[in-house]
C-alpha cells in the first residue's frame, strides 16, 4: 500500500519505483493512495490510466477526489478508482471493491475521517455495514483510513482490528513510525507517508510554506522540485485466513 502521490515529483517517483518494488518484494496486489497526483490537488483520467498501466491494481483517495471535475465521468465508469466510502449515499463511484490477485481475492475498502474534516458519514458505521460484504466474498480486506486526526486512524484500526486484514493511514503526508500487527491480526500504521518531493513541506515548496506562516498571507501552494520518494508499507496476509503475519515500512528514494 502505497502513500499519497504528490504532483509530478511523485507521479515520476510512482512510475520509476512501483514496478521494481513489486518485484523485489513479490507484491501480489498494490493499493496507491492517488489524491494528490495533479499538482496536489485531486487527480485527472490520464493520470489514473497511467497508474493502473504502471502496476497499481486499486487507487484510493480522500478528500481532494473531487477537486478535478473531469474525474466525476471517469469515476463513474472505473471502479478501480475509489472515493471514500462514507461520503453520502448519491455520490458518484463507489468506496469498496473487490479484486483478483493471482488465485486469491482481495478487498479494497476506502473510508475517510471526520476530525478537522469534512463532516461526512461516520466512517465506523460505514466500515461495520461493509466489511462483511468484502468478507462474504474474501478473508483478505485492506481499508485505507484518510485522516487527518492521528486518534482517528488509531482508534479504527483498533476497532476493525480481527476483522480486517490491515488500516493503513494515508492524507498527512508524513509516514510514522507505529507500524505493528495487533493482536486479532490486523496489520495497521497511522500514515505510511507520502509519495512525492522529499525537501518540502508535506509536498509543496517549502518557501512557500515558510511564507505562509511568517506572514499568515494566503499563498497559492506549488509542489515542490528536486529529489522524491516513495514511501509505503508491505503486509504480509495469510490468504485463507486473512490474518496479516507482517507489515513493513517502506521509504525508497527516486
Amino acid at each position: 500500500m502505497v502513500g499519497d502521490v504528490f504532483g509530478e515529483p511523485g507521479r515520476a517517483a510512482l512510475a520509476k519505483l512501483l514496478p521494481r518494488i513489486r518485484q523485489e518484494h513479490a507484491i501480489d496486489l498494490a493499493v496507491v493512495n492517488v489524491e494528490n497526483a495533479a499538482g496536489g490537488f485531486g487527480v485527472t483520467p490520464p493520470m489514473a490510466r497511467a497508474f493502473l498501466a504502471e502496476g497499481a491494481d486499486v487507487l484510493t483517495s480522500g478528500n481532494h477526489i473531487w477537486d478535478r471535475k473531469e474525474i466525476v465521468e471517469f469515476i463513474v465508469k472505473e471502479n478501480l478508482l475509489l472515493r471514500p466510502a462514507n461520503f453520502p449515499e448519491g455520490t458518484p463511484g463507489t468506496g469498496f471493491i473487490t479484486v483478483k490477485a493471482g488465485p486469491h481475492r482481495v478487498g479494497v475498502l476506502n473510508l475517510m475521517g471526520r476530525v478537522f474534516m469534512t463532516p461526512i458519514d461516520c466512517p465506523f458505521r460505514k466500515a461495520d455495514e461493509i466489511v462483511p460484504l468484502l468478507r462474504k466474498e474474501t478473508p483478505v480486506v485492506l481499508v485505507d483510513m484518510h485522516c487527518e486526526a492521528t486518534s482517528e486512524s488509531q482508534a479504527m484500526g483498533w476497532y476493525l482490528d480481527g476483522r480486517v486484514s490491515a488500516v493503513v493511514g494515508t492524507h498527512r503526508h508524513v509516514q510514522t513510525a507505529d507500524e505493528r500487527v495487533l493482536p486479532g491480526g490486523t496489520a495497521y500504521i497511522t500514515d505510511v507517508g507520502m509519495t512525492g518531493p522529499v525537501d518540502s513541506v508535506i509536498g509543496v515548496d517549502k518557501d512557500l510554506i515558510l511564507q505562509r506562516f511568517l506572514s499568515q498571507m494566503p499563498v497559492r501552494f506549488e509542489p515542490a522540485r528536486g529529489p522524491a520518494a516513495l514511501h509505503g508499507v508491505v503486509v504480509a496476509v495469510d490468504p485463507d485466513t486473512g490474518r496479516a503475519s507482517d507489515i513493513r515500512r517502506l521509504r525508497v528514494p527516486a
